[in-house]
């Protein structure tokens, strides 16, 4: 529900703050007050194009703010915002505000957190309900037909919804297991003979890299051969170094005990000999280790060579190959086992797809009989709106099963006749502004138990009729407020006498300065109101008592 309405600088608006409550509020003044101004506002918070030329001669920027009472606005405003990532806490406010520069630019905020204007024209329908001469969204719209009816049908469109989504992932699963196993099919030859190669291979994870070091260990005992045969040389044999080292920590053992540095130079000599007894040892090992085997450099590079061939065949590194293979044996056990899955998955759709029919044939059916009685609802409302000659049709048409959707199997349109013999047409296509707004009341008449945008506004449904039909007007309007919010623009005192608020709209100059201001009136002020209603530029005595007595019988 609307709460509040804050307008800085636009148009003729140089300041301006409204409360509203529920029930029925009507918006009254003269022609060209600047009613529309009101409404060019609020389309500005409900994401409507930001034009530059609603900034008031000489400012820089212009702003509207409008709060709704969150905990009363309908449970799919909290999808969208969840969905946007805005959070509004439970107890406070929805506050929209947009801020328009006069150079052109705009920004947009809710609850003081920066938002881009689609977001606001997709919380639009569930805040407010426009109508007016020229209105092309809410009932007027045919998008939005199927769901009111389904609505007023009580009809369970959610489980059809829900049957639909069922059937496609179903079908999907097919479609994906048709097209897997006829691309293995035709692959199945390659993939024999890809798979015999590999088998043959016999690649191992991890083996490519215990390879390259083997090479490359070999490869330097290619290199540092010779020296290692220079080096086994020179401690080889009995006049090698090691064994002079030997041969004289022998005859110093035979002479260390006649002096101390005798001891001392035997001691440091079996050190020398210990230390050189190692080198060889530690030579002779890495010999071993580096040992050049020319057929087993030969055999280790071949293996190497076959395994990054075959990885660059199959498009990935070495170490994938083994699981290459298990792709590929998965794709040939898909070939052999293909049919029975097929098998299960198309009996799977089909029975997805009868429930799905099933489901919206009845949904079709219930359609079809709410149509008929939403028929007779719109009618018995169109006599007291001066529409007795027009009629009003729910069409609800087969659709092709190509058009078959989450929303089940029919489209459903309002339609009118405005003449005699005269064949239905689309709502949006009816010639008569005031013609459309009456139709648009009735039908929000006959619906009125089936939810909608949290504030309806309705801009001079009232145009071009008056007596009994405004009267008529006017007790639908109350009737529409009932437990809601519904605000009214209108030049008719009988509507006008209905409202549970009266704002009047006025304009005043100074000099060279046009302002418009809106103001919520007493029980005196809506008398004499709706007396000028009634009496035009001067207000009569029995004007005033007319406006009593209207004002009395509501």
């Amino acid at each position: 529900m609307l709460t509040r309405l804050a307008i800085r600088n636009i148009v003729l608006i140089e300041a301006l703050d409204l409360d509203f409550v529920s029930g029925l509020g009507v918006l009254t003044g003269e022609t060209g007050a600047g009613k529309s101004i009101l409404l060019d506002a609020l389309g500005l918070v409900l994401g409507n194009r930001a034009d530059s030329g609603l900034v008031r001669a000489g400012e820089d920027q212009a702003s509207v703010t409008a709060s709704f009472e969150f905990d009363r606005l309908p449970p799919p405003i909290r999808g969208v915002l969840t969905e946007a990532e805005v959070d509004v806490e439970p107890g406070e406010p929805l506050l929209i505000k947009r801020r328009l520069r006069a150079d052109g630019g705009s920004k947009a905020f809710i609850n003081d957190q920066p938002v881009g204007a689609a977001l606001l024209r997709e919380l639009a329908p569930h805040l407010v309900e426009l109508h007016g001469q020229h209105d092309d969204r809410g009932l007027v719209n045919p998008r939005g037909h199927r769901l009111l009816l389904d609505r007023y049908a009580g009809a369970d469109s959610a489980g059809v919804e829900a049957a639909w989504r069922c059937w496609r992932a179903a079908e999907d699963a097919l479609d994906t297991a048709r097209a897997a196993v006829a691309q293995a099919g035709a692959d199945r030859d390659l993939l024999l003979a890809h798979l015999a190669e590999l088998t043959a291979l016999e690649p191992v994870q991890g083996e490519e890299e215990d390879l390259a070091e083997a090479r490359a260990t070999m490869q330097k005992g290619e290199r540092l051969s010779g020296d290692l045969a220079e080096l086994q040389h020179l401690w080889a044999g009995s006049d090698s170094a090691l064994a002079s080292l030997r041969s004289a920590a022998r005859r110093l053992d035979r002479i260390a005990a006649e002096h101390p540095l005798l001891a001392e130079a035997l001691a440091a000599l079996d050190r020398a000999v210990i230390e050189a007894g190692e080198a060889e040892d530690k030579l002779v090992r890495a010999g071993d280790a580096l040992s050049h085997d020319p057929a087993a450099l030969d055999r280790i590079e071949t293996r190497l060579f076959e395994l990054r061939a075959a990885a660059r065949k199959h498009q990935c590194q070495v170490d994938d190959l083994p699981h290459a293979m298990r792709e590929m044996r998965s794709a040939l056990d898909l070939i052999e086992g293909g049919e029975a899955e097929l098998d299960a998955l198309e009996v799977a759709a089909r029975e997805a797809g009868d429930a799905y029919r099933a489901g919206a044939e009845a949904l079709s059916v219930q359609r079809s009989e709410a149509a008929a009685r939403l028929d007779v609802a719109v009618a018995a409302e169109l006599a007291p709106l001066k529409l007795d000659a027009a009629r009003f049709q729910t069409a609800v048409r087969r659709l092709p099963e190509e058009r078959w959707g989450a929303s089940g199997i029919d489209a459903v349109e309002f339609l009118i006749s405005t003449n005699p013999g005269a064949d239905f047409a689309p709502l949006n296509k009816i010639a008569s502004g005031g013609e459309l707004s009456r139709f648009i009341l009735a039908l929000k008449v006959a619906l009125a138990e089936q939810g909608g945008a949290a504030t309806v506004i309705f801009d001079e449904i009232d145009r071009g009729v008056g007596g009994a039909v405004a009267s008529a007007i006017g007790e639908r309007l109350a009737r529409l407020a009932d437990g809601g919010q519904l605000l009214a623009v209108t030049h008719s005192p009988q509507v006008a006498a209905r409202g549970g608020q009266h704002y009047l709209i006025a304009k005043s100059s100074e000099g060279t300065v046009t302002r418009t201001s809106v103001h919520l009136l007493d029980a005196g002020g809506r008398q004499e109101e709706i007396a000028r209603m009634l009496s035009g530029a001067e207000v009569t005595p029995e004007a005033r008592a007319q406006a009593d007595r209207l004002l009395e019988r509501v």
